[in-house]
């Protein structure tokens, strides 16, 4: 595991742009998870002004984005749908038959879900994989508990992760309780890993990502198995850490 802090948000943002945006022009057919939240959107607005100014072209990359709350319409504002077309898709030459985003409208999860991972492998495997991280360490939507769940699934979102997406509602009665999500096999299948945090919030679980033990109460803490995951973060984040435990950038 690599940890490089920058030092805030704008600069972080820039770093992960360049990074993802090496991925591509690499391999321009690249298959690239992709994560929703606050976090990111700096860095999807750094990608959208290289593909306006840099060429940096999407048209053979193909995107599975890590999750979707369910039963909230696709339209609807607060939909992650809404969201990656708002802040990515719509903004550069991506086709739109490449983007998978999970369908929180599904009849049968268990059948879909299943098909979900299989495209997925047919695609051959998610190459670099973005993830935020939640105050209570989740990832995609894989909340605390037990046993790290191997596949994309239904979830129950906790009373923690209902009220800290509640900014983006009207009310936290209208966030919705359930969500579809890759599970943490899914994540850990990638060849790649990105994370991105920031804040002085995010301190505490980017502290026991790198240096806790690992356990299903800390979902991100699977991370350090990962052959080659990266944690990209601003100073705020990085202030529970050991200076000697990361490199600054």
């Amino acid at each position: 595991m690599k940890v490089y802090v920058c030092k805030n948000y704008e600069k972080m943002s820039a770093f992960a742009a360049n990074y993802l945006a090496a991925q591509v022009i690499i391999k321009p057919n690249s298959v690239l998870g992709l994560a929703t939240g606050s976090t990111p959107i700096g860095m999807y607005k750094e990608l959208v002004a290289k593909y306006q100014n840099e060429g940096i072209s999407f048209k053979n990359v193909t995107t599975f984005n890590l999750d979707e709350y369910i039963d909230l319409p696709k339209e609807n504002e607060n939909s992650y749908y809404t969201f990656m077309h708002e802040n990515l898709f719509d903004k550069v030459d991506i086709k739109e038959e490449n983007i998978n985003i999970p369908d929180g409208s599904v009849e049968n999860f268990e059948v879909y879900s299943k098909e979900f991972e299989n495209k997925i492998q047919k695609c051959g495997g998610i190459d670099l994989q973005v993830l935020g991280i939640g105050n209570n360490a989740h990832i995609g939507f894989n909340e605390p508990g037990d046993t790290f769940s191997n596949s994309t699934s239904v979830v129950e979102l906790t009373e923690s992760t209902i009220l800290a997406n509640s900014r983006f509602f009207e009310s936290e009665d209208e966030v919705p309780k359930k969500a579809i999500s890759m599970g943490i096999g899914s994540i850990m299948r990638a060849k790649k890993i990105i994370l991105l945090a920031s804040g002085k919030g995010k301190a505490e679980a980017i502290h026991k990502t790198v240096n806790g033990e690992v356990k299903p109460g800390v979902p991100a803490s699977i991370l350090q198995f990962h052959r080659d995951v990266v944690l990209v973060i601003d100073e705020d984040a990085a202030s529970l850490l050991e200076e000697s435990s990361y490199e600054r950038v």
